[in-house]
């Protein structure tokens, strides 16, 4: 019998369905053909440039060659409290904050510091595609909770309630959300953080999209609105989306000191410290003003006002106006099972290979999220190349309604 030659832990572990789409579209644009991506969850804008400069300056100082603490740079941690303080009313210290690589590395410290093998995590559904994933490699288990699109994708305190365990010990909750744009309501974060609260459970906190609202709806942090919370709270940020700086990769974790403590001696073996140039942009980023982020948020705002009706007017599909980050989360289940170019899709992964394949359009299925019969596009991308994609699956999946 051959040895085994991958670990049972890395073999469970699934690849990043929003990233290998993306892969698959950038292949077919070196190949010469125009694809209309949707599958990025990345802003399409440039880094504003004082980030930049403030990065270029940095690599020519010889003390940002060698390594820093890896729990982050000293003043880049101050930098992080007083924003969390003023755009999120959270008061913390500087000695509650580490730096990560990216916001996957937050997410990931928070479970490994949080979770013993068997712990439960109550994971609202539809979920990014990461976090299932970063429980079982921290030896917990997932337990999902699914919404749809009459609640607004917005899990209640019913549901959560009914999928509580003996074991449940961690309430992911993240608002705005990734994949489906929803936002909770003032009343709605009380009430959550209240009942985790009352049942002694651990929240991690995903604010990731936390500027990226729309409309009257308001972006609330869990531990502000119930402070009795704060310290059973960890809660993960970081530059990516806010600033248009996905690639520099800086995140963070902000909790109470002994959890961060310990994040950072998972991290002193795992990465080590975030690339001193990055946290140089970094500090440049959290420490100026949001004019940048209007910029940006204004452009998603007007892209999330064409493409939900484009996508209603497509016989088969429906859509709710997202409140929050760059995602339509258009049902499909209408479009199943119709011959289209000769073949019957009956699922939406079917579906969205036919997309990539036939119309060179690439969105990401909804089983990777946990809900099938959905798609996950991205509406971070230029105003024509969205008119253009949503008009060519209109093509592909027959003529739309009168």
């Amino acid at each position: 019998m051959a040895p085994v030659r991958i670990s049972a832990r890395a073999a469970a572990v699934k690849p990043s369905a929003t990233l290998t789409v993306d892969a698959k579209a950038k292949a077919l644009k070196a190949a010469g053909e125009h694809v209309v991506g949707f599958g990025a969850g990345e802003p399409d804008f440039p880094t504003p440039d004082h980030i930049v400069e403030a990065a270029v300056a940095a690599c020519r100082l010889p003390v940002n060659h060698h390594y820093t603490p890896t729990i982050g740079l000293p003043e880049l941690r101050e930098a992080i409290a007083v924003k969390t303080k003023r755009d999120s009313g959270l008061e913390v210290t500087a000695t509650q904050v580490q730096v990560t690589n990216g916001g996957k590395q937050a997410v990931a410290n928070a479970f490994s510091v949080l979770c013993d093998p068997g712990d439960e995590v109550l994971v609202p559904g539809p979920y990014w595609t990461t976090y299932p994933e970063s429980i079982a490699l921290a030896g917990g288990v997932p337990v999902i909770v699914p919404t749809d699109e009459s609640t607004g994708f917005r899990a209640t305190v019913a549901q959560l309630e009914a999928a509580l365990t003996p074991r449940t010990k961690v309430l992911l909750f993240v608002s705005p959300s990734n994949p489906t744009g929803a936002v909770y309501r003032r009343h709605e974060i009380e009430e959550i953080g209240n009942w985790a609260l009352s049942r002694g459970l651990w929240v991690l906190a995903d604010e990731i999209y936390e500027h990226l609202v729309y409309g009257d709806v308001e972006q609330h942090s869990l531990p502000v609105l119930v402070p009795e919370l704060a310290d059973r709270c960890l809660v993960a940020n970081g530059v990516a989306k806010t600033y248009a700086m996905t690639g520099w990769r800086v995140g963070w974790l902000i909790g109470p000191e002994d959890l961060i403590a310990a994040a950072d001696h998972i991290q002193s073996h795992e990465t080590s410290n975030v690339a001193n140039v990055s946290q140089r942009a970094a500090l440049a980023a959290v420490s100026g003003d949001l004019s940048a982020v209007a910029m940006m948020r204004g452009a998603f705002d007007r892209r999330r006002q064409t493409i939900v009706p484009l996508l209603n007017e497509i016989d088969g599909v429906t859509c709710l106006m997202p409140d929050g980050a760059f995602y339509a989360f258009p049902n499909v289940t209408g479009v199943l099972g119709r011959e289209i170019r000769g073949r019957r899709p009956a699922t939406s992964a079917e579906l969205a290979d036919l997309c990539i394949t036939e119309a060179k359009v690439a969105v990401v299925p909804g089983e990777a999220f946990g809900a099938p019969g959905y798609f996950r596009m991205s509406y971070a991308l230029g105003d024509d190349d969205l008119v253009e994609g949503v008009a060519r699956l209109r093509a592909l999946f027959g003529e739309g309604r009168s």
